[in-house]
């Protein structure tokens, strides 16, 4: 699991170390660390996780989780009274990027390596247990980020291409953002930038 070690080595010192230290560009240097790692492992090993023939059935089975999550975020917005008034589509040019390297470092190394240390159903769970610590101490993003990856693992395990899944990751953030303000979401900050809320 050196891989995943040396990612969740980057993110975790960043988050709580360097983030509230450095300017914000070290975030981009820390980003392009972990990209890196994963284009490396995926050189080794020959997974890209962008098989072809399993586009189409990914795409599929993640429409039809997204819509459920969606539904069920927005429903409880709608119950909390948290909808925002305006929907912010231009984010999805941010998001979609941001969440296709989240999937990419997800599935190809996080889930992979897992998966051969611990076998193929529980590395699943054990992907998703590190994939919702790196998102503590906030505690509307860390559980969100376990279940939300306990499916996109279990979906990539069955059908593996990653680019689906990043869609499905920005939508589902989109419509947090649209569903809960930042009382509800942290702003989705993770780490020390968390604690300095107020």
């Amino acid at each position: 699991m050196k891989f995943t070690l040396a990612i969740v080595a980057l993110i975790a010192g960043y988050t709580w170390v360097l983030a509230s230290r450095t300017p914000r560009m070290v975030e981009h240097f820390v980003t392009l660390a972990v990209l890196a790692l994963c284009a490396w492992r995926a050189v080794r090993t020959g997974e890209w996780g962008l098989r072809r023939s399993q586009f189409l059935p990914a795409l599929w089975a993640s429409v039809w989780v997204t819509a459920a999550a969606v539904a069920l975020i927005h429903t409880a917005g709608w119950a909390a009274g948290t909808l925002q008034p305006r929907w912010r589509w231009s984010s999805l040019a941010f998001l979609v990027p941001w969440a296709a390297g989240q999937q990419l470092a997800l599935q190809t190394v996080l889930l992979r390596e897992a998966q051969a240390v611990s076998g193929r159903r529980k590395g699943i769970a054990l992907a998703a247990l590190v994939f919702g610590a790196l998102h503590l101490p906030n505690p509307f993003l860390a559980p969100v980020t376990l279940v939300a990856a306990l499916v996109w693992c279990f979906l990539y395990d069955r059908h593996p291409n990653w680019l689906p899944l990043a869609f499905s990751h920005a939508l589902a953030t989109l419509v947090i953002l649209h569903s809960f303000d930042a009382n509800v979401t942290g702003r989705l900050r993770v780490g020390y930038a968390y604690l300095l809320l107020d």
